[in-house]
């Protein structure tokens, strides 16, 4: 009888024995757990914050790599000049037509055609006595406009006459422009031409061919309320 009651009370505290050490693992286990959570709480926080860093390092250099509105952009042009018998030039190849607000680096002088202001010039036969901004004037030959420019090697008769035409001619404008080869220069998209006065009649012929001419990419397009 007491062999039976020693045997009950020692399988009794086996049991308890074995009851206590499962919960000293349950505790370990939540103990355990508890822990993983904030290892991986803490690995979701670092990772997130290397991710903002990066994104916003990607924003960074995204800024860096723009250009500043005052520097010069690249026109989008490409290829060269074809000279005809009549010896107007014509662009061969490509004339880019993106609206830009920085300044643009031409690959001809005046330009005719290329990246260009959102603001046209005023081209409704408008003389100007001052240099025009390219980028405003580009804009103008794109909607058909030809552009008459001069140097200060220009006589006063030539720039005369030619301010006179152009006063006549919607779709036409004038000015100064010092950087060119010659001293009068007829412009219009794609196309142009150096002319020895403003009697020489390739003036009247250019006029005639290019003034809303087949070249324009927008026919018809405002001439007026332009930049001035």
């Amino acid at each position: 009888m007491g062999s039976a009651k020693n045997s009950g009370a020692t399988r009794k505290a086996r049991i308890e024995e074995m009851r206590r050490a499962e919960r000293v693992r349950e505790r370990r286990n939540r103990v355990v757990a508890v822990a993983a959570s904030v290892v991986v709480v803490a690995g979701l926080v670092v990772g997130g914050v290397v991710l903002v860093n990066s994104q916003s390092g990607k924003k960074k250099d995204t800024v860096s790599d723009a250009k500043p509105a005052g520097k010069s952009g690249n026109s989008g042009d490409s290829g060269h000049w074809v000279t005809g018998k009549d010896g107007v030039r014509t662009w061969s190849g490509k004339l880019a037509r993106t609206h830009v607000q920085t300044k643009v680096s031409y690959p001809m002088h005046p330009p005719v055609g290329g990246n260009h202001n959102p603001v046209w010039a005023t081209c409704d036969g408008t003389a100007y006595t001052k240099p025009l901004q390219d980028e405003n004037a580009v804009h103008s030959l794109e909607h058909g406009a030809v552009w008459v420019t001069y140097t200060g090697k220009a006589s006063k008769a030539d720039v005369d006459a030619l301010a006179a035409k152009v006063k006549k001619t919607p779709y036409s404008l004038m000015s100064p422009y010092e950087n060119q080869a010659a001293p009068l220069i007829l412009s219009a998209w794609g196309h142009q031409v150096a002319v020895k006065s403003a009697s020489d009649p390739e003036v009247d012929k250019f006029f005639a061919a290019y003034v809303q001419g087949p070249q324009t990419p927008e026919p018809g397009a405002a001439c007026t309320s332009g930049a001035m």
